[in-house]
């Protein structure tokens, strides 16, 4: 570990910052409240460095927040940056008031303590490639807008629900093409009284749709209309063109979105030369996994690339959520599941565990056995992603891509 000379403890806030720092014997140095700005943090860099008179190497900097424009500042100058988490500070504070004070000196103060006698348990920050930094945040753009898509569609059934609950039996995907397009030829069960069969054959050749027939659709779209009071359905259709206008363009950015992630993902292993954030196989090696797809390889890289450089399993598992927590206590022993974690890396897992147990034969084996044994189908999909993540740093480490047919398979870890 290097040697570390400075300590300073920074409690963020939104219009201004406090500091505090620390000399080598957890003696207060000095004090200060620094602005949110470009000025003010450059300031804070210079300030730190004439009172200490060492490089900014040798000064260790501790803050709540693992990104943002003060840690990136900091980063840039050099500094030795490391993030406490939020329940971590709590814990660390009870040591200087069992009473529970609070306020931004103290806490500063209890920042740069805490690196000063235990950076071993804090995660030490760097800064990232561009690459990556844009593919963390159009990989968070994407999510955002699919939540965003669903909540927009739960409100399309909900209206569709109050006075056309037919039109809710045609397809369980209201974002389809084909169906927004059925819906604004025949919004009332009136206007699909009056509907012609060769438009709704025209529609659905044109979009392709060949689970549904046009006569089909007519009868389930003809059934007889709920009673609604006067002025439901004129209120109801309203807000379902509301709702469309804004499916359609949050669709397109979806699709921009995702194209945009290739795109990087493409770029980044096309990197070549000192400094590239990844090997080139890499990407070809996490793309061979079977369940991992565009949304999850971007997931990996974004919200855990240092992890995936380093092959480090213990840790991705630990930041996946796969890992469990052990709770023993004399006689008891309590294993649970773990939820301090990153939630968009353990969701990606889950998702990647649900369709590797379809595709990959020892992943479902593996699914089977512990939903025969009597696990939930959590426990047991997180012990598939386990074997995931076990496989791929393996394979990451040997710099081969995966062999579905392997004669030896990674050991199960427990997973709570």
């Amino acid at each position: 570990m290097e040697t570390l000379e400075w300590f300073v403890g920074i409690d963020w806030a939104s219009e201004k910052h406090r500091v505090c720092l620390l000399d080598g014997t957890g003696r207060c140095i000095g004090e200060r409240d620094v602005p949110h700005g470009g000025a003010a943090l450059a300031e804070l860099c210079r300030w730190l460095l004439a009172v200490t008179g060492a490089p900014a190497s040798r000064i260790a900097v501790a803050i709540e927040v693992p990104h943002g424009p003060v840690v990136e500042a900091l980063l840039e100058q050099g500094f030795a940056v490391y993030a406490i988490n939020p329940k971590q500070l709590d814990r660390f504070r009870d040591r200087f008031s069992v009473a529970g004070a609070k306020d931004d000196s103290r806490d500063a103060y209890v920042l740069g303590d805490a690196v000063r006698t235990d950076r071993h348990l804090l995660r030490r920050l760097a800064v990232e490639h561009s690459l990556v930094i844009e593919l963390r945040e159009f990989s968070r753009l994407s999510e955002e807008l699919q939540q965003e898509q669903q909540r927009l569609v739960n409100r399309m059934r909900e209206q569709l629900w109050r006075y056309y609950p037919q039109a809710l039996e045609l397809t369980d995907d209201l974002t389809s093409d084909w169906f927004v397009a059925l819906w604004r030829l025949a919004p009332t069960p009136a206007k699909a009284a009056r509907l012609r069969q060769a438009t709704v054959a025209q529609l659905f050749k044109t979009h392709r749709v060949r689970r549904l027939q046009a006569d089909e659709a007519l009868d389930i779209l003809r059934r007889t209309p709920l009673a609604v009071a006067a002025g439901t359905t004129e209120a109801a259709r309203a807000h379902i063109e509301s709702l469309v206008a804004r499916l359609v363009l949050i669709k397109r950015q979806i699709k921009a979105a995702h194209r945009r992630l290739d795109e990087l993902c493409a770029q980044l292993e096309a990197e070549d030369g000192p400094g590239q954030p990844f090997e080139q196989r890499d990407l070809a090696i996490l793309r061979s996994l079977p369940g991992v797809g565009r949304i999850v390889q971007a997931t990996l890289l974004a919200e855990a690339p240092e992890l995936v450089r380093r092959r480090d399993y213990e840790a991705l598992r630990t930041l996946g959520g796969i890992a469990p927590v052990t709770r023993r206590s004399g006689k008891s022993c309590i294993v649970i599941r773990r939820l301090a974690c990153n939630k968009r890396l353990s969701n990606a897992l889950f998702h990647c565990a649900k369709a590797a147990a379809q595709h990959d034969p020892v992943s479902r084996q593996r699914y089977d056995a512990l939903r025969q044994r009597g696990h939930s189908q959590g426990r047991a999909l997180r012990s598939v992603a386990d074997r995931m993540l076990y496989v791929l740093c393996t394979l990451l480490r040997r710099q081969t891509l995966f062999d579905p047919d392997h004669a030896q398979p990674a050991p199960m870890a427990a997973a709570a």
